[in-house]
């Protein structure tokens, strides 16, 4: 089972940048497809950004393309998500997710594993 353990989050002024990681515990994780989600007090979970396995395409929110780009290194068993132009809306746990599949989904429940998040808060 895959274990994965996100790293990177904080506190960011509005228009800073950070970028965000996911260790996965095992080298089976090149075969998955990888996802960030982020979830915001109050609100549900929300698709962010999403890549296939061979790191060859990628997919993201339409509100967030153009500042979030998400990237993998299958050495390092480890995906990334670099933020910038960062905004206090921004603010949420933000959690990766992996899945056994081709094309990666773009829906929370097409998820099977899970990180335990991490907390990236924006000032204004």
């Amino acid at each position: 089972q895959v274990q994965l353990v996100e790293s990177g989050g904080g506190l960011v002024q509005a228009g800073g940048s950070l970028r965000v990681s996911c260790a996965a515990s095992e080298r089976t994780f090149r075969r998955y497809a990888m996802a960030w989600f982020r979830q915001a007090p109050g609100k549900g979970r929300e698709f962010v950004a999403a890549i296939s396995w061979s790191g060859g395409s990628a997919y993201y929110s339409d509100s967030l393309k153009g500042r979030f780009t998400i990237s993998r290194d299958n050495a390092k068993i480890t995906v990334y998500l670099q933020m910038n132009s960062l905004k206090p809306e921004d603010t949420a746990v933000y959690y990766c997710a992996a899945d056994f599949s081709i094309v990666p989904g773009r829906t929370w429940d097409e998820y099977h594993y899970w990180g335990q998040g991490t907390q990236v808060t924006v000032s204004a």
